[in-house]
């Protein structure tokens, strides 16, 4: 869209990193013809690898699926190594190009011990959902992803921010365009609302006991 026009207003809904991607010059000042909300606050990636070590303690060895292509991707990995130490967990990453790839590297993850994995955003993250759903249940892989519709899948967990909640933000930005004000003068926003989805059914399958701690803070739980 931005390549064809620099004058019709744009709001975007979901953005994984719109700054490295030339989307807009800044977050408190876009700029341009383009404003909207980011998909995540990248900082939080690390919330995951900490939610995978309550609901399976045991793992020593974590693998992070990540789009490679996509500056989030990167961004997202690298909070996430950097806690790693802290949980005394070692962290690797392997890029979604294709199918095959997803399929190649977590086989060969998966023969390691003490394994989980974490699901990050990406575009062939969401296309090969039920691959690497299938995946994490026959290497026996604990799992945690950063969207519901995986848990809904038979995923384990899941821990993103809430995408209705950013669809209506968007909306209201679009309204205060409407009524005159310019996309530039309207800073980029990072998600406020986040919600943690569990899959009883799958815990069961992979032998976890989920924490009372983490039930309880579950925005749903599907038995």
């Amino acid at each position: 869209m931005l390549q064809a026009t620099r004058t019709v207003p744009i709001v975007f809904p979901v953005a994984g990193d719109p700054v490295a991607a030339g989307f807009v010059a800044s977050l408190a000042q876009p700029g341009g013809n383009a404003t909207g909300f980011m998909s995540y606050e990248f900082s939080l990636s690390g919330k995951r690898l900490e939610l995978l070590k309550q609901i399976a303690p045991g793992v020593t060895q974590v693998a992070v699926l990540r789009d490679p292509t996509q500056g989030g991707g990167t961004s997202e990995f690298a909070v996430i190594q950097a806690m790693a130490p802290s949980l005394r967990v070692e962290v690797n990453p392997i890029d979604t190009r294709d199918a095959g790839e997803i399929e190649r590297a977590v086989a060969a993850f998966g023969r390691s011990p003490n394994g989980g994995l974490i699901v990050n955003a990406g575009g062939a993250a969401t296309l090969h959902r039920n691959l690497i759903i299938t995946l994490a249940a026959r290497h026996k892989l604990p799992t945690v992803y950063y969207e519901r519709f995986y848990v809904a899948a038979g995923g384990l967990v899941s821990y993103g921010p809430n995408y209705v909640d950013q669809y209506r933000q968007a909306a209201h930005y679009v309204d205060r365009v409407l009524k005159g004000e310019k996309p530039g003068d309207l800073p980029v926003q990072a998600p406020t609302k986040y919600e943690t989805i569990l899959n009883l059914k799958t815990a069961k399958a992979l032998g976890l006991t989920v924490p009372p701690t983490v039930l309880a803070r579950a925005d749903e739980v599907i038995e």
